[in-house]
């Protein structure tokens, strides 16, 4: 009989329940529900609407076990942000947004607290305003009465499971986005927190991804009309599940798992921290099994998808597929920013400020909806580039293809300029990556698949990946030297 379980795949501006179904050599999925993930500003400080993320897990679950039995729940999120509970278990406040403003300026408070040198050797991790740490030391400087009730935090995915578990525990991959855990040891690095007025034993001990957290509570089945079902602590973090599913057949394989954010790396079995790492600002993340994602953080189809809201706030409705043919139709290669400068991280006026970012650095100012979507298309994918130099000369390796993989891949236009770019053949799916490693976390967990090897192996015969080969690549080499002299300048 085929093994059926759920996962929760919570975005940063959507979620969904899927079923996954294993009949022993192929995964198959099935929605069984899709919502919103609305953050909601209230006096000026920017929150995520937990309280109904787990109304939606509830209406999952439910719609879900219409479907058919199923023996485990996993969740998985977007990383860095968390809730405090107090001395009861309750939560205090609603969690704050990584898109907040509070940590502006954190980053160098900090690193003049403790040292930079002394924070990446400890933790490997890319230095990001959003970093948990930051956001902590924005708590303690700014709301120390907060912190003081505090018995507990929660990272996003660990808060949802302790939600339907009452069992608290920190997982290993969402762990390692908070620039707080010793990349070496998997513990926390509490000398640091201390140092920083934050308490070094506010979050749990961290467990390895896979572990079983114990049963949906009584409470919950009760309400829900289902029997005890078992929650897994998955990779908590979305692009550690999507790299599980990344179907890779060498060991040595380029990944950028696509969508809101990019995320732009390699799998490896030891975290690369160094003097190039640092001077590059390489994370060093947590995937299944205790392996290390190397890789660059970079700002993907945000800049897309916001500047698709902003004309639309203006009385433009454009559809996704407008905005890519208006791109197609202007003259390549005529602006470039870097998607990655902190201007771009807040929610706003996309359009407007790649036209000052392109007058701030003598480019002149793209006008056209086409030139403003030509810009932000080339400059993602000259990111990437950018990023795979990084990459390579930090591992000394050389890489084959790249593995494209999340919903980004839907983007045909990103795929072709990606693979044109660095000069390298994409391939691209499964798009459902994060559900995927989610489940077949969830199915070696239960022993029904013995390894992450196998479970690539069953990932790759259960969809079919679109291959892109890179076109026009001395255009393509000549204009990323003035890309890179723009964004080094």
């Amino acid at each position: 009989m085929a093994k059926r379980v759920l996962a929760f795949d919570f975005g940063a501006s959507s979620g969904r329940a899927m079923l996954g179904e294993f009949d022993g050599e192929k995964i198959s999925l099935t929605e069984a529900h899709r919502f919103d993930n609305n953050p909601v500003m209230v006096r000026n400080t920017f929150y995520w609407d937990v309280l109904n993320l787990l109304f939606e897990i509830k209406q999952g679950i439910t719609k879900a076990r219409a479907l058919g039995d199923f023996s485990t729940i996993g969740i998985d999120t977007w990383g860095v942000d968390f809730g405090l509970l107090d001395q009861r278990g309750d939560l205090l406040e609603n969690p704050v947004h990584y898109r907040d403003l509070r940590t502006s300026g954190m980053v160098e408070e900090v690193c003049g607290i403790v040292g930079r040198d002394r924070l990446y050797e400890a933790t490997g991790n890319q230095f990001m305003e959003l970093n948990t740490i930051f956001q902590l030391y924005a708590l303690a400087k700014g709301r120390p009465e907060v912190l003081k009730r505090a018995d507990c935090a929660l990272l996003m995915p660990d808060l949802l499971g302790y939600f339907l578990t009452g069992v608290k525990t920190a997982e290993y991959s969402i762990a390692s986005t908070t620039q707080m855990m010793n990349a070496h040891t998997k513990k926390w690095e509490k000398g640091i927190l201390e140092q920083l007025g934050i308490p070094g034993d506010l979050f749990p001990e961290i467990v390895k991804s896979g572990t079983v957290l114990g049963p949906v509570s009584g409470d919950i089945c009760k309400e829900l009309g289902i029997q005890n079902v078992d929650v897994v602590s998955v990779a908590g973090h979305d692009t550690a599940c999507a790299v599980v599913a990344a179907p890779a057949t060498e060991d040595d394989f380029i990944y950028i798992s696509c969508g809101t954010w990019s995320l732009f790396g390699t799998e490896t079995q030891e975290p690369i921290i160094g003097e190039k790492s640092m001077k590059y600002n390489i994370t060093n993340e947590g995937g299944y099994n205790y392996t290390t994602r190397f890789l660059k953080n970079i700002i993907g189809l945000w800049l897309i998808q916001e500047t698709r809201r902003q004309y639309r706030r203006e009385g433009q409705q454009y559809t996704y597929n407008d905005l890519e043919k208006h791109a197609l139709a202007s003259e390549p290669f005529k602006y470039f920013i870097d998607p990655d400068v902190q201007e771009f991280v807040p929610p706003g006026d996309i359009p407007g400020r790649v036209r000052d970012f392109c007058k701030r650095t003598g480019q002149g100012e793209p006008q056209t909806v086409g030139e403003i979507m030509r810009c932000i298309y080339e400059s993602i994918a000259m990111k990437y580039r950018y990023a795979f130099n990084m990459i390579r000369d930090c591992t000394g390796k050389d890489y084959h293809y790249i593995h494209m993989v999340g919903g980004g891949t839907k983007d045909n236009l990103l795929c072709r300029m990606t693979a044109s770019s660095t000069g390298c053949k994409i391939v691209a799916g499964p798009i459902e990556a994060t559900a995927l490693g989610n489940i077949a976390i969830q199915l070696m967990a239960s022993g029904d698949i013995p390894n992450l090897k196998e479970a690539r192996r069953i990932i790759r015969n259960s969809f079919d990946p679109i291959e892109y080969v890179p076109v026009d690549t001395e255009k393509w080499d000549a204009a990323y030297d003035r890309f890179c002299k723009i964004i080094d300048a």
